[in-house]
């Protein structure tokens, strides 16, 4: 299951009119890298939750052909959590003949070997395995303290370095066995962090931490997202990105780099982009599809989403620009 169903408030405001998962990371939405991500590593039916503007997601993805999967949908009229959302699908996720099920972030930036985790869950008996990464900052994610078994005891949100028990972070990538739907609370609306990880650790039901060195950024505020595009076109983290090398390290969906301009590398451009005569564009930099760019802009470490427009004259450092 692809959750795919959150307002994505910290990403405001990029996210008033576009769903969270359509974020688009080197020109392509997160979601898209998520689902090709899954087709690439044998996971062929997928049913994503929708809510906040989900009939874009719906349109943009429609039943998965085109990336190798089967995806259905499930509308939530109302928030149920990042639990109650799969519970709601339980009958699809525990149809088949596998006892097994993996969720996944659909606004996660990651190029984790799902396999290895797959396989790591089925050499244990718990009832969950939860992806983990070694995290710089303690107070920006909760965090996961396991014991030597790698079994889990306890979890800290966002806690001061000084006070944390653990720095390895929850990534939000999970592998549950049918009988944790045993453990939800009655209420709809349910949280894992908040309502079944506990109920888990108070009966006493083993779960387990599987580390994982892979990339893996949440895309949770304006900075992480400029961050991950830029890690994408550095190379830190395995995309596709639908662009050829045009010149030294600048990647471009058109034949040739722009005219008239000067452009330092990493970049992409992408497809029908304006650059104005004398725009001077420093990497690490992207050009959304239908992006135009004034005459002597001057841009750097900057992220011009499709159809943006950035005036003639125009000086940006560290900024994303949106329509």
């Amino acid at each position: 299951m692809v959750l795919a169903a959150g307002l994505g408030k910290r990403l405001r405001p990029l996210t008033f009119e576009t769903p969270k998962p359509l974020a688009p990371v080197v020109n392509r939405p997160v979601m898209e890298h998520i689902l090709e991500l899954l087709a690439g590593q044998g996971f062929g039916e997928v049913i994503a939750n929708l809510s906040h503007l989900g009939e874009k997601i719906r349109e943009r993805f429609a039943d998965g052909s085109a990336f190798g999967i089967e995806l259905s949908y499930s509308e939530e009229q109302e928030l149920l959590g990042t639990a109650g959302g799969v519970r709601n699908v339980a009958g699809f996720l525990t149809g088949g003949e596998d006892d097994s099920f993996l969720v996944i972030s659909g606004d996660a930036l990651t190029d984790i070997d799902l396999r290895a985790v797959r396989e790591y869950h089925a050499s244990h008996d718990g009832i969950a395995t939860l992806a983990v990464k070694k995290v710089r900052d303690t107070r920006e994610y909760g965090v996961v303290i396991h014991g030597s078994d790698g079994r889990i005891e306890g979890f800290q949100e966002k806690p001061e370095p000084a006070e944390a028990l653990s720095d390895l972070g929850n990534c939000g990538i999970y592998v549950f066995r049918r009988e944790i739907f045993d453990y939800f609370p009655e209420p709809p609306f349910v949280d894992w962090a908040m309502d079944v990880f506990p109920a888990l650790l108070e009966a006493d039901v083993s779960f387990y931490v599987h580390e994982i060195d892979s990339y893996w950024n949440d895309i949770g505020s304006l900075d992480e997202y400029r961050q991950g595009n830029f890690d994408a076109l550095a190379g830190r983290v395995e995309l596709r990105i639908d662009a050829d090398e045009v010149a030294e390290g600048v990647l471009s969906a058109a034949a040739a780099p722009p005219d008239g301009a000067e452009l330092t590398g990493p970049a992409l451009i992408g497809r029908d982009c304006e650059v104005g005569p004398g725009a001077w564009l420093h990497g690490p930099l992207v050009l959304g599809d239908g992006a135009r760019v004034g005459e002597g802009a001057r841009l750097r470490e900057a992220i011009v989403l499709p159809g943006a427009e950035v005036p003639p004259g125009a000086v940006l450092a560290g900024a994303i620009v949106g329509p």
